[in-house]
Parts: structure tokens; sequence; C-alpha cells
């Protein structure tokens, strides 16, 4: 989950590399550290734990590194605690090598452990040492053919960031199974974990495949395949602003997130809508290819799970064809019934999860049709699957997601509607009030964003909470899930989703006095079912915050402490909806609590180690 940026050219390269890191500290903000080179000093290596910040504060914004080429990193802490010592660049013995990395080295305690007998000293506990000082070991005057003999005997998941002192014109760039593009420029050449950090200065990159090497000079970038071949790399065009990655004058990105929903979700829908009827242009997928498969199998991960959780009862409500949601992180471990006649709906924001990666390439080794929906374009599973879906929420830089849920949320019910349309599941009516309903959803998610101040307000009230408790049904249950997870992850309160049925088996033990309950019932079928849940922790002291649809609003102001609504809509495209107000609790919450919102304690936006 770390952070990489690179550049090589003509400028200063550490200023460059520190705008970079701050577009990228989402993905890892224990430390930060630039390993720059200049003629006159040689390699300067400046490190420091704690946020980018205080390595700004300690170059003076880069101004005490000279030098036009070098790295720079932002550190999630997997091995070796968040310090000075285990903060990246790490260096080999003589400082010649300087190695940033994300990823994890499984294999690195044998090749230390090798090291060490030769007589190497390690200064940090990271795997990344591992990487510099197995370089130099091999280094005999060509950096790239010890590139190559160091990749032969490393194990895992690596992008890495290589430069050396004897060899100054050159930066080398590594991929396998975790995220790494390059950017092209006139007479400098950049590498980055994300396209983030380089958009401010070329719009031209490529996405490295597992087990490229990359070879970054300032007039150019040569790529070579796993047995050291020259290989052409497509390029692509990143057509968004610049924008879109700022803050634009609002305190948090979360917020300015979460206030963009209705456009992201317009963004996602109305391209996709024509004639009154879902054109999915990009989808291969035929009625005869649905008639052949039994089964859907949904992969994700966090927030996207949840999104697969909600998907079951709609595609299984739609469809009937049986759904089967399972944590990607688990998927290869439970021996999966995939055959050829299954379709796996892999699910990610950032395209590069690596758990969900892996259960992907497991469900297409046992023969499963891959469908994914991602954020990212041209990410990895993007680029691995049999077809992509794009949600095209724009980049999303708060660690926790918003618009990228709701509009992954978006792209089920498209997917949804045009399955059951080509397999005849639903007539032209319902088809024709499906889209019609779908075509309102942004202007009803920008209807519920005009009531902020409401929600703000029981976010005072309900603040100093210790535990709180999300309960619901059917499909209310799922977007629970969602609503609490962002409450733990941003405010750090304790907070659990339950099925409200389940109550009674175990959980309402737990409820006593003052205990916060979030009851949603959105879901009209059963909203009397769950006021009835509602009585059962009044009864036992509980204080209920409620959420269901306008139509429903008195009838749940008669029975909760606090009721919220939102516009009534097809019960299919309820969460869309329902997860808004949570998100904006659990913002205002954590607001109050004076927590660090879009950088959370212990997490970090995209997870590229398992």
């Amino acid at each position: 989950m770390c952070g990489i940026v690179g550049f090589i050219g003509r400028e200063q390269a550490a200023p460059i590399l520190l705008e970079g890191l701050s577009r990228l500290e989402y993905r890892g903000y224990d430390s930060a550290g630039l390993a720059v080179y200049d003629r006159e000093k040689g390699l300067q290596v400046v490190k420091a734990k704690g946020r980018l910040q205080v390595l700004r504060d300690l170059t003076d914004g880069g101004a005490k590194v000279p030098g036009t080429m070098g790295l720079g990193h932002t550190r999630w802490a997997t091995h070796g605690a968040p310090n000075d010592e285990n903060a990246h660049p790490q260096v080999s013995q003589s400082g010649r090598i300087a190695v940033v990395h994300n990823g994890i080295i499984e294999n690195y305690g044998e090749l230390k452990s090798f090291l060490e007998a030769k007589g190497v000293v390690f200064t940090s506990e990271t795997d990344t040492e591992v990487v510099a000082q197995l370089l130099e070991f091999y280094y005999a005057g060509d950096l790239l053919d010890a590139v190559f003999k160091v990749l032969h005997r490393i194990e895992g998941a690596y992008a890495l960031g290589i430069v050396c002192a004897d060899e100054p014109d050159k930066l080398i760039a590594v991929r396998k199974d975790s995220p790494l593009i390059l950017g092209y420029g006139e007479g400098f050449q950049m590498l980055a974990s994300d396209v983030t950090a380089v958009i401010q200065y070329t719009r031209e990159v490529c996405y490295l495949d597992d087990e490229d090497v990359a070879v970054l000079t300032p007039g150019g970038v040569q790529v070579y395949d796993s047995l050291g071949q020259p290989e052409e790399k497509e390029r692509s065009h990143v057509d968004w602003e610049i924008s879109a990655a700022e803050k634009g004058g609002y305190e948090h990105f979360m917020f300015k997130e979460i206030m963009e929903e209705p456009k992201a979700l317009k963004d996602t829908i109305s391209p996709r809508i024509r004639d009154g009827k879902v054109v999915l242009d990009d989808l291969s997928i035929t009625r005869e290819d649905l008639e052949g498969m039994d089964r859907f199998y949904i992969i994700a991960c966090g927030s996207s799970y949840h999104v697969g959780m909600a998907a079951k009862y709609i595609l299984e409500r739609l469809l009937r064809i049986p759904v089967e949601v399972t944590l990607a992180s688990e998927f290869r471990y439970c021996r999966p019934i995939v055959s050829q006649r299954t379709l796996a709906l892999v699910i990610s924001q950032s395209g590069e999860t690596i758990d969900t990666l892996a259960a992907m390439r497991e469900a297409k080794r046992l023969g499963a049709r891959l469908l994914s929906i991602v954020n990212v374009v041209g990410s990895t599973i993007a680029r691995e699957s049999d077809d992509v879906l794009y949600t095209w929420a724009g980049p999303e830089i708060a660690v926790a997601t918003t618009k990228a849920y709701s509009t992954q949320l978006a792209v089920i019910y498209l997917l949804a509607i045009h399955f059951a349309g080509l397999l005849g599941r639903i007539g032209p009516e319902e088809y024709r009030e499906l889209v019609e309903q779908l075509q309102l959803l942004p202007g009803k998610a920008e209807e519920i964003l005009k009531h902020t101040e409401e929600i703000q307000y029981y976010a005072s009230i309900y603040f100093n909470h210790d535990s709180v408790f999300f309960i619901g049904r059917n499909i209310d249950y799922a977007v629970g899930l969602e609503g609490s997870l962002k409450l733990k992850e941003i405010s750090y309160i304790h907070s659990e989703a339950y099925a409200a049925g389940e109550l009674k088996h175990g959980t309402i033990s737990l409820i006593e006095d003052g205990t916060l309950v979030v009851a949603l019932a959105s879901w009209n079928e059963l909203f009397d079912k769950l006021m009835s849940n509602v009585k059962e922790v009044k009864a036992r002291g509980a204080d209920v915050i409620g959420i269901a649809t306008e139509s429903h609003k008195a009838a749940l102001a008669a029975l909760v402490d606090s009721a919220l609504s939102i516009p009534d809509i097809h019960p299919m495209f309820l969460p869309s909806l329902e997860v808004i107000p949570m998100q904006l609790f659990a913002y205002y919450v954590a607001l109050m609590r004076g927590c660090d919102i879009d950088k959370p304690r212990n997490l970090a936006k995209s997870v590229t180690v398992e």
C-alpha cells in the first residue's frame, strides 16, 4: 500500500517528488523519504517517521536535496515498525544503491541470512533492505544485469524503484503484483504508483505488466520482459483534470467526494442509457452466454464486498440465478465450486487490490468467465478480465470510499437490468420502470445532500458513543454493513452491523441503556418487521436513529429517537441513497472527535499486500 514516485530529467527532482508524494500519501503515511542524486553531493537519502510534512520541513521543500534524478516513497508499514530506520528508501551497505518498494518480499528471511553470512550488515527490519543489499551483492558495473539476477532470487509481490550512484543517468522500475505506471514527458520521465502523482506533469502514461522491467532516462524509456527482451508498451492518455484530485475548497477529500456522488452517479449511468434502453457497449456477454451460466460468484474486499452483498439481493431478484458473495481474501482457501458455467463478478475500486487480483486469477484458472467492475482505467484487474465495466467516478483520494461505492452499485443496477432484459426475466413495463427510476437516482441523491445540517446535528448528539449497532433486513442489512464500516474506519468507534432478525440470537445481550442503534428501514416491504426490532432494542434502553423512505418517515419518527428520510425510489436502487446519510454521519462524528478523516490510522487506500 506504499506510494512510489520517481523522476529523471533536467529539473530539480526533490520538489517534484514531494509534490507527487503529496498525491500518494493516501497509500500510506507512517513515514516518507527521498533518494536524490547530485553530481557534486552524490546519492542523498533523507527520510523520517511521520507524515509527509515532516519530510518537507526537513528538506526545506526539497531545496536542501539538489539533483535532477531521484525516488520518493510514502510508507504503510508491514515489516518493521514505523520509524526512521525502517522508512524508505532503503540503501545498500556502501550507500551506492537505493530502493523504494511497495509489496512484500516473502523469502526475505532466507535472503537476509544468506547475505549476513557473506558479511553484509543490515540496519533496518524491513524486507526491502534485502533487495538493496542483494542488488549490491550482484552489482558488477551493470545495474540492469544486477536487477535481473535479484528478480530470480526474490519471491512475493513488489513494485520497485531503483537508483545507483554509479549509473546516475537511469532509474529502474520493476513490477510484480503491485501497481506501477510510467509517465512520459519532453526531456523527463516519471514512475509512480498512481497517475495522480504524475498528472501535473504529463498525461501520457503506460501501465506496467507483471514482471516488466523499465529503464528510464531523460530521453526515453525502454521496457523489458521477464527474459530481458525489449518490448513495446501501449501508451494511454489521462483525460481527467488535476482539479479532480484536489480538495476544491472543501476541508476534506471525503466530504468533497460525498458531495460529488450525484455527478458520479450521473456520469456512470447516463451514457449507458439510450432511447430507454441500457446499452453496455463494452460488454461481450450474450444471451446465450448467460443461459449457459448456472451461478454468479461475486469476489471483492471491504466496501466492494458490501456492494456485492447488495448485488446478491438485486441480481437474484431480477435474474433468478444463484449468486454467491465471497471475500476475496478467503476465496482461494475455500475450494470454491467454479466451472466454465460460472460468471465471476470482480469488484474493486483501484483494480489493484492484491487479494481480489489473486482470487480473480484463481477463478480464471478454474474456468470462470471474468467480468470486473473497477474505477481505475488500465488497472491490472481491468486488463486481465474478459470484460470490464468502469464506474467513471473520477479519482477518489480519501481512504474511506464513498462515491466509488455508490457508482459500483450503479453499475450493478445497469448490469442487472441489462441481463434481465437479455434473458427475458422482466417484461417491457417493468424494464421501462426500472430504467426511468434509475435515471432519477442522481437527482434524488442531490436532494439528500441539501440537508447535511440535519445529519450534522444528529452527529453532534451521538458522537461520544463508544459502541454502535446497525440493523436492517434484506438489502437494508447489506447497506448497514457499509454504514458500520464507514463509522469505525474514520471515527474509531466500535461498530457492527447485523441482520435485524438475528438480534435475538445473541447480539441483543449487548444492548443496554444508552447504546446507539442505527435502524435501516427503507425496504418498505419489511418496514413493520424492522419496527418490531426497533421496539426490542428500545425496550432495553437503546437510543435509535432510524432511516426510512419519505413515505414512511412519520411512522418511523413515532418509534425512534431521531428520524432521517431518503426520497422514495424503486426499492432496487435504495442502497445508493440510504448510504449517503450514513457516510455523512460517519464524517461528522469523526470531525467532532478530532480524527484525521482522510488518513485514518493504520489504513491505506489501495491494499496491495496480503
